[in-house]
């Protein structure tokens, strides 16, 4: 670890020393930064789980029903992360993104178009003006295996497409064996690297093994610089759950009132219903309240679920189900 000061955005009440004249906290040792993390409070598991599995109980009003549906349509970043994209493929999702369903215009268009960096430049073509961001996974995404220089190029290379949001992933093997100074660091280096783009950091939260860490790894991620927090690739066995996004909500909460800054979190991997979708912004309204439910701040990373979302809108315009194939498979 560097011997430059460790700059955190966070409170007195961590032991931190902050400027206040510029609201730049200090931090000067790896150690401090343990300290830091290692004075969170532990995670009550059972009390998590249960208050997860208490408010998925909870109903949304039929009338309100529509509106969840639209929001949620609104914080979804269309993602396409496979070897064999296509340009063709990448314009023709950032058609879905701008107009949903094009026989309707009151759909809202969705947040972002997700892509690999070497599509970048053909996503921010098609999407023009409009006000679909383009967001690029990188840091030798999903591995995060690679030198930091090669992963600041593959930030670097999105920025310079285009890209208005950079997808990270943290090193987990460093994480996991308590390398936490390098894992600030590399974060801190790449928020830096994004030049303005807003940084959303991946956890890979089914690779950290217990909550604690989920919280720790989130506080790490918030002091060096992340505007989001994310749960997760989709590219391993357990990706989000509802008791890992509500470590994280609880975590970007309590970062806010000891802070001021407000982080976002996304969702992502294996979220496919409506059902999913609506129990997530339960959980955001009754953690973190409603400053959270904007696409600023909550975001779904998801692939599937926006033709879910489609269906049961039309369904509760006409009443009935309607056929899958009535929106494109893109």
């Amino acid at each position: 670890m560097s011997t430059a000061p460790l700059r955190l955005v966070t409170g007195d009440d961590y032991g931190v020393k902050i400027d206040h004249a510029s609201s730049v906290p200090l931090m000067n040792s790896e150690a401090q930064l343990k300290s830091t993390l290692a004075a969170l409070a532990g995670v009550d598991a059972v009390g998590l789980e249960g208050r997860c599995a208490k408010l998925a109980t909870r109903s949304i009003k039929k009338t309100t029903k529509l509106a969840a549906i639209d929001l949620a349509i609104s914080m979804v970043d269309l993602t396409t992360l496979e070897g064999a994209d296509t340009r063709g493929r990448v314009r023709s999702l950032c058609a879905k993104a701008m107009r949903p369903d094009p026989r309707d215009l009151t759909v809202p268009s969705v947040a972002a178009v997700c892509v690999y960096p070497d599509l970048v430049a053909e996503a921010r073509s098609a999407l023009g003006t409009s006000k679909v961001s383009v967001a690029s996974v990188a840091t030798a995404f999903p591995s995060g295996r690679a030198s930091l220089k090669v992963k600041l190029l593959d930030v670097a290379e999105a920025v310079d497409a285009g890209a208005d949001e950079i997808d990270m992933v943290i090193d987990r093997g460093a994480f996991l064996s308590g390398r936490l100074g390098e894992v600030f660091e590399e974060i801190a280096a790449v928020k830096e690297a994004c030049r303005g783009a807003h940084l959303k950091v991946i956890l890979e939260t089914g690779e950290l093994v217990t909550y604690d860490n989920v919280r720790r790894a989130s506080w790490l991620a918030m002091l060096a610089g992340a505007d989001f927090v994310k749960t997760s690739t989709g590219k391993v066995g357990v990706n989000a759950t509802t008791p890992t996004a509500l470590v994280m909500l609880e975590g970007v909460r309590d970062f806010a009132e000891l802070t001021g800054k407000l982080v976002g979190v996304k969702v992502a991997g294996g979220i496919r219903t409506t059902k999913d979708a609506l129990r997530y912004l339960v959980l955001v309204n009754e953690t973190v309240g409603s400053s959270w439910l904007s696409p600023d701040r909550f975001r779904f990373g998801a692939s599937s679920l926006l033709n879910d979302l489609l269906m049961q809108r039309l369904k509760r315009q006409r009443g009935a189900y309607v056929r899958a194939d009535e929106f494109s498979g893109d």
